[in-house]
């Protein structure tokens, strides 16, 4: 089935290249069924990759999709233009009276920072409570994990002495879980963080359980139902050549673990995590639409 986003976006042009459906707004209000309403909080400096990265993974599922863009309310983004904000996204307080079936927390680069010094922390926190009343399933990325896990279950973040930086193998712990189902027993993950949440206090909270770890870069996917949560520390959503933009973006100073062939920069890396991309997105899609409520209206009440 299709997703229906803004006609301009810029993803568009992109996804209908690769042959995904996209279907166009005027089309979109004539279909005969209710879509499912994804909100996409985005907080990366690169937002345009961000949205055709999620936009392709959440249009290749079976659902019909209705994605919203969000932002911070007060936040002016640095890396994208004022007029692609201001034609494609909502900020918060404009959006918060209404439901969403799903939501989406995307990371940001503010992993150095205390959680308190990120100056959008108070509204991020308000955010958070909300999508316990008007958001029906939740999923979080890297950083937002890493903030959503502190402020519901008090686990800290912790500064890592190196960045945690390539494709690492992680473990399936918990093949029975409705968001593994289908998943190899390890499988690869694009990392890339300065920052992790700690293991102990991640073993030790209530209600929350790791569903993938790596043993170099510790868990990757926690479920937390009591907070219609998934939180995913790492970047599945990631393009083939992410991890190079950011390495040459770095100055080159540290070789993406297990990432290009021969750890040879000059060679083309390929992208050996889609597969389980698009698996994640469609079992997150899935447990959405099997569970949520038909009337809009409802999402959100118990």
């Amino acid at each position: 089935m299709p997703i229906t986003i803004p006609d301009d976006l810029p993803a568009r042009q992109t996804l209908e290249a690769e042959g995904l459906s996209v279907m166009r707004e005027a089309d979109a209000v004539r279909q005969d069924i209710r879509p499912l309403r994804i909100g996409l909080l985005n907080l990366m400096p690169d937002k345009i990759s961000t949205e055709t990265q999620l936009a392709r993974l959440l249009g290749a599922t079976p659902i019909q999709i209705e994605l919203t863009l969000v932002r911070i309310s007060d936040h002016v983004a640095r890396n994208t233009s004022a007029d692609h904000m201001a034609a494609f996204y909502r900020p918060w307080s404009d959006v918060r009276t209404e439901r969403f079936d799903g939501f989406i927390i995307t990371g940001a680069p503010v992993e150095h920072l205390p959680f308190e010094e990120v100056h959008y922390w108070d509204e991020l926190r308000e955010i958070l409570d909300w999508t316990q009343t008007h958001v029906h399933r939740t999923l979080t990325i890297c950083w937002a994990a890493q903030a959503a896990l502190q402020y519901f279950h008090g686990v800290p973040k912790l500064d890592l002495p190196e960045k945690a930086f390539g494709v690492f193998r992680h473990r399936n712990l918990v093949p029975h879980s409705p968001y593994l189902r289908g998943f190899s027993d390890s499988f690869g993950v694009p990392v890339s963080r300065w920052a992790a949440a700690c293991a102990q206090a991640l073993d030790t909270a209530e209600g929350i359980t790791v569903l993938a770890a790596s043993d170099e870069t510790g868990a990757c996917l926690v479920d937390d139902p009591a907070h219609g949560a998934l939180h995913m520390f790492n970047h599945l959503e990631y393009d083939a050549g992410t991890l190079g933009d950011e390495y040459r973006r770095d100055g080159c100073r540290q070789l993406p673990h297990g990432y290009f062939p021969d750890d040879d920069p000059a060679r083309e890396p390929e992208n050996r995590w889609r597969s389980h991309a698009h698996l994640l997105f469609a079992n997150w899609i899935n447990e959405i639409y099997q569970t949520t409520p038909f009337e809009v209206a409802r999402i959100g009440r118990g």
